[in-house]
């Protein structure tokens, strides 16, 4: 039997990894690839890197080849290496690298990247069960089994960021930089429902555990529609 492709994304804040590590719980022989670290990476290593910021255009694979990514998988999950050194998931998932992201994928060529994602889904495809946390999956990789779009609203979304946070950040500033962030994704063409989408709210969701059973209950609807 062919192995499957989970694609997760959706809103700034909804709970899209923690999904996807519940997921890895659930489903047997999988792994977790973090496309969106991958760009994360980048947007790093662009603010650490002098010559990288000196670039007029934005060729996000070829930067990432100047900075020397490296995927890696450790522990079923993809890990992001640059110059041999491991980026710790703190400094890619901080308030300050999230709105880089958001603001550089206006204006970055993604044509190679997405191409080098696809590469690198079909390579681990070959042996194990992928759960993809990205941006517009369908796009980059038409031929994903099941796409989510993990969505909620605002205010939970915010109070959710919060406590990732520490509570260190004012409520008000988190929930202006979930909004700030919308718009660019939005811009960016990110948050396209696709015919194949299954949009999931988990708004009223009181943990991980449930919003991932919404996720598995629509796979298995999936299955029995014959889609």
């Amino acid at each position: 039997m062919e192995n499957i492709v989970i694609g997760i994304e959706g809103t700034v804040g909804a709970g899209k990894t923690s999904i996807c590590r519940k997921l890895l719980d659930k489903i047997e022989n999988s792994i977790i690839l973090h496309g969106g670290n991958i760009y994360r990476a980048i947007v790093y290593g662009m603010a650490k890197s002098p010559k990288v910021n000196k670039k007029e255009k934005l060729d996000a694979f070829e930067i990432m080849k100047d900075l020397g990514i490296e995927i890696k998988l450790e522990d079923r999950e993809t890990v992001i290496y640059m110059n041999g050194k491991k980026l710790e998931e703190k400094d890619l998932q901080s308030q300050k690298a999230s709105m880089a992201v958001s603001q550089v994928s206006n204006i970055a060529n993604n044509e190679k990247l997405y191409q080098f994602g696809k590469f690198l889904i079909d390579s681990f495809r070959s042996d194990y069960n992928i759960i993809l946390s990205s941006r517009d999956i369908v796009k980059m990789y038409p031929d994903v089994t099941y796409h989510f779009f993990i969505d909620a609203s605002l205010e939970e979304r915010t109070n959710r960021k919060y406590m990732q946070y520490n509570k260190e950040i004012p409520k008000e500033q988190i929930k202006e930089m979930i909004q700030k962030r919308d718009e660019l994704q939005e811009k960016s063409g990110y948050y396209k429902i696709y015919p194949q989408t299954k949009i999931i709210d988990v708004t009223d969701c009181k943990s991980v555990e449930q919003a991932t059973e919404m996720v598995l209950e629509n796979m298995k609807e999936t299955i029995a529609n014959g889609i």
